[in-house]
């Protein structure tokens, strides 16, 4: 463990993306095939491999608890330690040095330390967590703290784990892609690419595949530009949640956007899902939706996380599976098929409700298109998806096959990293949120804004118990959360700004809607607000966002 943490901290002392690429590699290719799966999984900054579908359920209590007990120091001393870095890591690291035995530590020992913190209940998770940071080198338990947190922080995407499994067994890297993408599951991935196998890298149903992503665009115009085709397919992007579905015979199960089984929480689907008539892999979008109109999110989010959804519950948010892609039919692997052939086949199948076809139409221009985004915002939707209708389904990219045009005022996706208790109508709830994006650099997050408008008072009600149950650092009137909660906040405009590490400042932020179905890797990068900010607010710039938006 104190390899893999030495190989850690040196990819976060280097900006330069090729030397993380170096370094990485260098230290995978001297792991046997356990190790390596092991240590590709927790470099992403998992505790399991998504392929496992497990999860620890350690609370920020337990561990806080631990580590004040081997660390011997006082809370006021551990609150110190905590805002001086703001990451648990970082934070276990300092606050356990010198109250530790540095013994050394196998992977293989804390991969079965893992399991023993999943598999027990309760108080007892205390027990085998205590029992390895009691052995681990400080160093080595900073970073076993940013597994067991899921942040890892030290500037390493996926994207480039990948690129030191190429570096690790000279293996070009389209061909590690491929088989991630096939996989899901980088420990795996990074095992076949040492053994060289590659031929036998297929679909499995009910192993979730990766998620296809698309790249924003502001206008139609850019759509056109960047997409580089005369004509090109839309479809409404809808308020709801993704989500796949894999069917055969009787068997069905679906799966969330970070790869996570979300069966119970949709059983009408379950029971319909039988009526397909095909053995079926589908990529769509879970709606709250009633006579013929989209529920607003919220409702949805009544379902989410649930083990069961009793009968009032499915009465009073029913819900459809608007169906836009199918990556698997009988037997037949759809993926490197062109979109054209994937539609044709979801027409062909004669889909009922609660199953539906997404709404496409075809552009031929930025013109036409304008048209058809502007009718498809009168009708509620959030904005379009635009798709190069010869576009094969490449899991996890975000390239230029796909992209989403929400609105010409740009929103951001970020997360919150703190939150204060409200005044007036709203004491007695945490309704202001400061939230960050993240800085690709360092692999930190970064404050951009705080925002208190965009909710109802039940959802604030609803995160007021969330957010204490997320606490890390209890400030009085501000409490320092885990960065998981996800929101979409719209804004004015962007300035300069001294008061956050980020440079920058969302004015007047307000919040669109609280995006539990993101992970957290996903949203948006301070390279990103850089880009709106020279766009809109640099000194090229001659005209309001507002007023770009009207045009």
């Amino acid at each position: 463990m104190l390899q893999f943490a030495r190989a850690g901290a040196a990819v976060g002392a280097t900006t330069a993306t090729l030397e993380k690429t170096r370094i990485l590699g260098a230290y995978f290719g001297t792991l046997s095939e356990d190790d390596l799966r092991r240590a590709a999984v927790y470099m992403s900054g998992r505790a399991f491999a998504p392929s496992q579908r497990r999860t620890l359920g350690l609370g920020w209590s337990t561990l806080s608890k631990v580590v004040s007990s081997i660390s011997s120091r006082d809370e006021d001393e551990l609150g110190r330690i905590f805002r001086k870095h703001s990451d648990l890591g970082d934070w276990a690291g300092e606050a356990l040095d010198g109250g530790t035995r540095s013994e050394p530590v196998t992977l293989e020992e804390v991969e079965a330390t893992l399991e023993a913190i999943r598999t027990a209940r309760g108080a007892a998770k205390a027990k085998p967590l205590e029992a390895l940071l009691m052995r681990l080198d400080p160093e080595a338990a900073r970073f076993f703290v940013k597994i067991i947190s899921g942040e890892l922080r030290i500037g390493l995407s996926e994207g480039l784990v990948e690129a030191a499994i190429a570096e690790a067994f000279s293996v070009p890297i389209t061909q590690v892609k491929r088989v991630h993408l096939i996989t899901g599951d980088i420990g795996e991935t990074a095992v076949r690419c040492k053994r060289g196998e590659f031929e036998a890298s297929t679909i499995a149903l009910f192993q979730p595949v990766r998620f296809m992503l698309a790249s924003p665009v502001e206008t139609p115009d850019e759509a056109f530009t960047r997409m580089g085709a005369e004509t090109v397919w839309t479809e409404e992007k809808y308020d709801g949640v993704r989500c796949q579905l894999h069917r055969q015979a009787s068997r069905v199960q679906l799966f969330s956007r970070d790869l996570k089984e979300t069966t119970a929480a949709f059983p009408e689907l379950v029971e319909a899902a039988p009526g397909i008539g095909h053995d079926v892999l589908f990529d769509g979008e879970v709606l709250a939706h009633r006579d013929g109109r989209v529920l607003r999110f919220f409702e949805l989010q009544r379902r989410l996380g649930r083990k069961q959804v009793d009968a009032e519950l499915r009465r009073e948010v029913p819900v459809v599976l608007v169906i836009f892609d199918v990556l698997w039919l009988d037997g037949r692997m759809l993926l490197d098929e062109p979109l054209t052939t994937r539609r044709k086949l979801l027409e062909g199948l004669g889909l009922e409700p609660p199953f539906l076809l997404a709404r496409l139409e075809e552009a031929t221009g930025p013109q036409h298109l304008d048209r058809i985004f502007a009718e498809t915002r009168e009708r509620g939707n959030e904005g379009l998806m635009v798709k190069d209708p010869l576009s094969p389904y490449t899991p996890g990219r975000r390239g230029l096959a796909w992209l989403k045009l929400k609105r010409p005022l740009a929103t951001l996706d970020v997360v919150v990293t703190a939150v204060e208790w409200g005044h007036g109508k709203r004491r007695g709830v945490l309704s202001d949120y400061t939230f960050a994006v993240k800085d690709t650099r360092t692999g930190k997050l970064v404050n951009v804004g705080k925002a208190y408008t965009g909710l109802t008072d039940a959802e604030i009600a609803e995160y007021t118990k969330r957010f204490l149950e997320m606490t890390v650092s209890d400030l009085g009137h501000t409490r320092m959360v885990r960065p998981e909660v996800v929101l979409e906040v719209a804004f004015d405009s962007i300035q300069h700004s001294g008061r956050h590490a980020s440079g920058y400042a969302l004015r007047f932020p307000r919040i669109v809607r609280i995006r539990d179905d993101k992970p957290v890797d996903e949203i948006d990068t301070l390279e990103r607000v850089a880009e709106l900010y020279d766009r809109y607010f640099g000194e090229k710039s001659e005209v309001p966002l507002s007023e770009v938006a009207e045009t």
